[in-house]
């Protein structure tokens, strides 16, 4: 009789066996690569603590959108950086605005590749804040609904394949379905960061997307990473109200929450491997504490195996390369 372990040897023996009993396939076609658009930048613009990743001028990231469909990617998510802000974000709902002119700047030169946006107004208001705030200092959830949904349909007009409300106001997915479908873009799938915490691992994105909060912090919006069954009930309410998929962000320490997702929701599901994550494998690697390639294809294959239909990480580009080689 052949003992398990025996027979697991035997089937990791060559490359061809292992390939053959992988449970888990990394595909460059299931990976999100995230941009920062930037009204303002001439030209690229690094960002300090995310090494390699940069604030783009429309025309470059055209050009990264480029690259992404070439190298197989599955879609882009746009994030945008305003000329200017205000109080109430207008900038993230206005129709010549930088995400909506980045879209149809993509859409013009690469009409099959899908891309994605990301709606909220932390990058557009002055104080930082994902919504309208009241004078006493509390956010106004509700006032707040109607220009998450004035920017969805902002974006759906000017060609996003998706969009991805990051808000967590209480509704919004609601509201957007509502406004997409009265305004004819019933096609239009809504991806819902439904269990989107409140993380030490945002930092780096923070100084991208010029979003720091001006006093505060978003704890009494975004989720307790003590509370798993919350997510849960989040994700599950974002499914009534019309999600086509949910998301859970940050990815690394979360690995029991996409799978509990996973299995709750039924639907697609995305994890958002965020920048402080990939900041921490970064400086490892500059380290020499770690192999750059080896822990980047480890953390996306483990957050596949623990249910994520599609990861969206600041590593698109550079997987996508070492898959090729591999294939």
């Amino acid at each position: 009789m052949a003992f398990p372990t025996t027979r697991m040897r035997r089937l990791r023996s060559s490359p061809a066996l292992r390939g053959l009993v992988r449970e888990t396939e990394l595909r460059a076609d299931k990976l999100v690569l995230p941009l920062f658009v930037s009204q303002t930048a001439g030209e690229r613009e690094p960002i300090e603590g995310m090494v390699g990743i940069e604030r783009l001028p429309i025309s470059a990231a055209v050009q990264e959108a480029r690259e992404a469909a070439e190298l197989g990617l599955g879609a882009v998510l746009l994030f945008g950086i305003p000329a200017e802000k205000d109080p109430e974000g207008s900038g993230a709902y206005d129709e010549e605005g930088v995400v909506q002119l980045a879209l149809r700047a993509i859409k013009r030169e690469l009409p099959e590749l899908l891309v994605i946006t990301d709606v909220c107004l932390c990058e557009y208001t002055t104080h930082g804040h994902c919504g309208v705030v009241r004078e006493d200092g509390v956010l106004d959830n509700d006032e707040t609904l109607e220009l998450l949904a004035r920017t969805a349909l902002s974006h759906a007009r000017a060609g996003a394949d998706i969009v991805a409300p990051s808000d967590m106001m209480d509704g919004r997915v609601g509201a957007i379905r509502a406004e997409l479908d009265s305004e004819g873009f019933s096609h239009i799938p809504i991806l819902a960061y439904s269990a989107k915490f409140a993380s030490a691992f945002y930092g780096p994105f923070r100084e991208a997307a010029g979003s720091v909060p001006a006093f505060g912090d978003r704890r009494a919006y975004q989720m307790d990473p003590a509370n798993g069954r919350e997510a849960v009930r989040e994700a599950l309410l974002d499914v009534e109200e019309g999600a086509d998929m949910v998301m859970v962000k940050p990815a690394l320490a979360y690995g029991d929450l996409i799978r509990a997702l996973a299995r709750a929701t039924r639907l697609p599901l995305a994890a958002y491997n965020v920048s402080g994550e990939y900041a921490m494998v970064k400086a490892a690697a500059a380290a020499g504490a770690l192999d750059e390639r080896a822990a980047v294809l480890e953390i996306l294959t483990s957050l596949h195996r623990a249910g994520a239909d599609i990861v969206i990480t600041y590593h698109a580009k550079d997987a996508a390369k070492w898959l090729s080689q591999t294939a």
